[in-house]
């Protein structure tokens, strides 16, 4: 279903959820409407046997009477066990399409998004946030459907019991739920402070436990503990008010459920000393003032239920309306056959509207299977060149095409299909090495893994591991050698088998003698592709067709290693300070 959170309501963009799942919300309300009959029978059976049966000596009237409404609990205690097992089903199903609709729209952000927003954040928006949404989903209509019928039902049945004393109730009740009202403010703004907290907290703690190895190697674990008592110092405030502001109205609750019997007992028994009512009507009075203090509970709590789940449906749909940067033009086509000509026109670029360009009028032009290698010093640009190429980020001035088609008018996803990344920040994820390396093309088998791994050179290591290819590489790799992580990732690429190969210190990790059996290995996936190399060791790219250096956000020389050293230039001098320190 197609949701429009730019221009749609909160209450319309919630309902929405709801309609893929009707038949259970329907089953979850019939279900509802029963208990409520069942709970409003109970008192009017009672006075029917109080009027006419025990006094007319209908006894076996009234055990059968009493025998209905056994049968009638039974039955509700039926239905409540399915109002909790489906309604709660329900409630969860209607979480679980919120979740995929945001994690799906994560996916289409630019990584300029995640460049400024904290993992922690994220995740505490796609778990804990959403769980307010699933309750409000299944105990909000619920609750108000059930304490509705109830209270009115109720309310009904008394006036025509005695109309004096049910007037009295009917006007309690207003007020109550007008003291609620005003309490209610304060509980959502405070409740919402709580998820911006605890979504900050969240964020701490992953950032720290990510960082754990750096800690501990700087001995710094009483910075760290610092932090996160101020984090968790910051959390118990907000608890403390949102606590505050709910005792107030928990408070309010308990005096209006307490003195609500109290005024039917004085009132009804001053009608009684005048005459105007039995006192098995005010038994029956009783009864149903027991019958709707649980629903009046219910919408009393349902208001704390309603801030929790609007405060995280309003940081959902705000979530939802970032506008992706990076889209799909409406008539962007294909990327197929490709050969590997990439052109780099006049191309300028910035990460922010106000930050310095990092590119300044860079132009590039490389022929298919051609081998080039880009150098400079750290910060000149040579890796958001290549962050450019698979549209990671757009350009803000010129253009990049793959095949003489810019590659905003491509999809992106046939663009990145095409183009192989191994970065320098190697990324395993928490699975298998079978499953990390297979990540390169979903579908390959087992044996095509094993190839991969062979020509990564990282096959002879699997197999000496206690699983081999089913060996858990932990969080992040963090069981594995960095040389292993960079061969791993490496061997994704060989399995993906791309046109075009983009290295960004692809080698950065491994040692020397690893190091040449790779370049070895690269050097045959890049006979026939395009292939950029991103290098900081410049004896790793002397055998490149041609060499860039990028100094500053512009390309200051090009040519062969030879014909650069002959120039002695900026590529002399930083080969010349690499090979003082060797």
């Amino acid at each position: 279903m197609k949701r429009d959170f730019k221009n749609w309501g909160l209450f319309r963009i919630f309902i929405s959820y709801f309609k893929p799942h009707m038949g259970l919300f329907a089953l979850d309300m019939a279900c509802a409407l029963a208990i409520s009959l069942v709970d409003l029978a109970f008192p009017y059976a009672s006075r029917l046997c109080l009027y006419e049966l025990i006094p007319e000596d209908l006894y076996g009237a009234f055990f059968a009477v009493v025998g209905i409404v056994v049968a009638s609990y039974i039955l509700r205690a039926l239905l409540q066990y399915v109002v909790i097992y489906w309604g709660h089903g329900f409630g969860v199903l209607v979480e679980a399409d919120i979740r995929e609709d945001l994690f799906t729209h994560l996916q289409t952000l630019p990584m300029s998004f995640f460049d400024s927003n904290r993992t922690g954040h994220l995740m505490s928006r796609l778990t804990a946030e959403l769980f307010d949404i699933t309750e409000l989903a299944h105990h909000g209509p619920e609750d108000v459907f059930i304490s509705t019928v109830t209270v009115a039902g109720a309310i009904a049945i008394l006036f025509t019991v005695q109309w004096r004393l049910a007037l009295v109730m009917l006007i309690l009740i207003p007020l109550f739920l007008t003291v609620a009202t005003l309490n209610r403010k304060r509980l959502r703004d405070t409740s919402r402070n709580v998820k911006r907290v605890t979504a900050s907290i969240n964020a701490d703690i992953e950032s720290s436990l990510s960082g754990m190895r750096t800690a501990k190697a700087f001995a710094n674990e009483g910075s760290e503990h610092s932090k996160f008592d101020a984090a968790n110092d910051r959390f118990r405030v907000s608890k403390k008010d949102q606590y505050k502001a709910m005792g107030v109205f928990q408070s309010s609750l308990e005096l209006f459920t307490s003195i609500m019997p109290v005024a039917v007992i004085a009132y009804g028994g001053l009608l009684i000393m005048r005459g105007y009512m039995d006192y098995r009507d005010l038994i029956t009075f009783t009864l149903y003032t027991s019958t709707f203090i649980t629903p009046i509970r219910k919408l009393a709590n349902l208001s704390e239920m309603l801030v929790n789940g609007t405060a995280g449906l309003s940081r959902f749909v705000e979530l939802m309306r970032v506008e992706p940067e990076l889209v799909d033009k409406p008539d962007a086509v294909e990327l197929k056959n490709v050969r590997g000509r990439i052109d780099v026109n006049d191309v300028s670029f910035s990460y922010g509207r106000d930050d310095a360009e990092v590119l300044r009028h860079v132009s590039l032009h490389v022929s298919p299977g051609e081998t080039v290698a880009v150098v400079g010093p750290s910060g000149g640009g040579k890796t958001t060149l290549c962050s450019l190429i698979p549209r990671f980020y757009d350009v803000t001035g010129g253009s990049i095409t793959v095949d003489g088609l810019d590659v905003r008018d491509v999809t992106q996803k046939s663009l990145r299909r095409n183009i192989g990344v191994v970065q320098q920040d190697v990324f395993l994820f928490a699975d298998t090495v079978m499953n990390n390396i297979r990540y390169g093309r979903p579908g390959a088998t087992d044996d095509e893994v094993a190839e991969a791994a062979r020509r990564a050179e990282i096959y002879d290591d699997i197999m000496a591991m206690p699983q081999g290819f089913d060996t858990y590489v932990g969080e992040r790799g963090a069981l594995l050698s960095g040389g292993q992580k960079q061969r791993i990732s490496i061997a994704r690429i060989f399995l993906k088998n791309p046109p075009v190969l983009i290295l960004d210190e692809a080698t950065s990790a491994l040692d020397s003698v690893t190091e040449a059996k790779i370049q070895r290995a690269f050097d045959e996936l890049a006979r026939g592709r395009t292939t950029l190399i991103i290098a900081h060791r410049l004896s790793t790219v002397r055998s490149a067709g041609r060499i860039l250096v990028i100094r500053d956000g512009v390309i200051t020389e090009q040519g062969t290693h030879a014909e650069l050293l002959a120039k002695n230039g900026d590529y002399a001098n930083l080969y010349n300070t690499q090979n003082l320190h060797m």
